[in-house]
């Protein structure tokens, strides 16, 4: 399963609202290092459904939630709890990696 989309107009819905933490991939079609890391987004989307939900974010289409969070480059990932950012990821890294950083703030697993 691909990581869901979400826009400016959905944001609050998609991921302030959540009652699961929400990884937000800010993502651009121009930006070759997020087209690389695209698969893995999408892998971790389908690996850890139903504790961790995944969403991606065109930065060009929807400039108003980067500005909000200051994101400055491409690839950025923000996990948001309980509507709050508690974690911000600059630049392309394996999976492995990516919950390494996200472990401390997820559920336990099933």
């Amino acid at each position: 399963m691909p990581a869901s989309v979400t826009t400016d107009a959905t944001f609050a819905a998609d991921v302030l609202q959540s009652p699961l933490p929400v990884l937000v991939d800010f993502s651009a079609d121009w930006c070759a290092p997020c087209r690389m890391l695209a698969p893995t987004i999408d892998r971790l989307a389908d690996d850890q459904a139903g504790r961790l939900r995944v969403v991606v974010l065109d930065v060009d289409a929807n400039p108003e939630t980067p500005r909000r969070y200051g994101v400055m480059g491409m690839p950025t990932m923000g996990l948001f709890v309980g509507g709050e950012l508690v974690e911000t990821l600059v630049g392309g890294r394996p999976g492995w990696a990516i919950m390494e950083a996200l472990a401390p703030h997820l559920p336990v697993s099933a």
